[in-house]
């Protein structure tokens, strides 16, 4: 199903944040982190496949928005937009950011409303609600949608505080639960806006 028919579904316009600060490192305390290629890469593919408007990386670090825009520049214009065209679709929805307002205020310019943001996380919360009663309520929705997913060990305390809705962790069968934030992603999106 192409994003136009997904419009025509009624749902409302989604983007995709992929937080780099502020966000958690293993004992809890408050940092940056990379931006990586394959994040990039993977997470536009899957926000394209899945009708996804726009795919914010986010990153209050000027080198690792440089970053970013090589790596996008080289699927639009360079050797990359003749070699892949699948890659070069996928990437043209792709924005840079330096913080998260700054996503916020590009989708209010664009749509004309404040997003809701929804948060995710591996850690559970009383809070949380399911991917079923979340997908369900998109049917119809006609605020903007912000989907934030954080790097390291999860999104700061702030950033989930400041959240109009917090997702249900992905849980898996086994005794281990650490997927990538990109194959988290992919889940996630599959769970709210796949067919079924």
């Amino acid at each position: 199903m192409t994003s136009e028919g997904r419009r025509a579904d009624s749902l409302p316009a989604i983007d995709l944040a992929l937080l780099h600060h502020p966000v958690l490192d293993k004992g809890g305390r408050i940092v940056t982190t990379a931006v990586t290629n394959i994040d990039i890469h993977d997470l536009a593919r899957s926000a394209r496949t899945y009708g996804i408007r726009r795919f914010f990386v986010v990153t209050p670090v000027e080198a690792l928005r440089a970053l970013a825009r090589r790596i996008i520049e080289h699927w639009e214009t360079g050797y990359g937009s003749t070699y892949n065209t699948t890659r070069k679709d996928a990437l043209s929805i792709v924005r840079i950011a330096p913080e998260l307002d700054g996503a916020i205020l590009e989708i209010e310019r664009e749509t004309g409303q404040r997003p809701r943001l929804v948060v995710t996380s591996a850690r559970p919360a009383a809070e949380a609600v399911t991917f079923a009663s979340y997908r369900e309520e998109l049917r119809g929705a006609s605020r903007p949608q912000l989907l934030i997913l954080g790097t390291g060990w999860g999104l700061a305390p702030e950033i989930l505080a400041r959240a109009d809705l917090r997702l249900e962790p992905i849980v898996g069968v086994a005794d281990y639960n650490h997927l990538s934030v990109r194959a988290a992603g992919a889940v996630i999106l599959d769970r709210l806006l796949g067919a079924r």
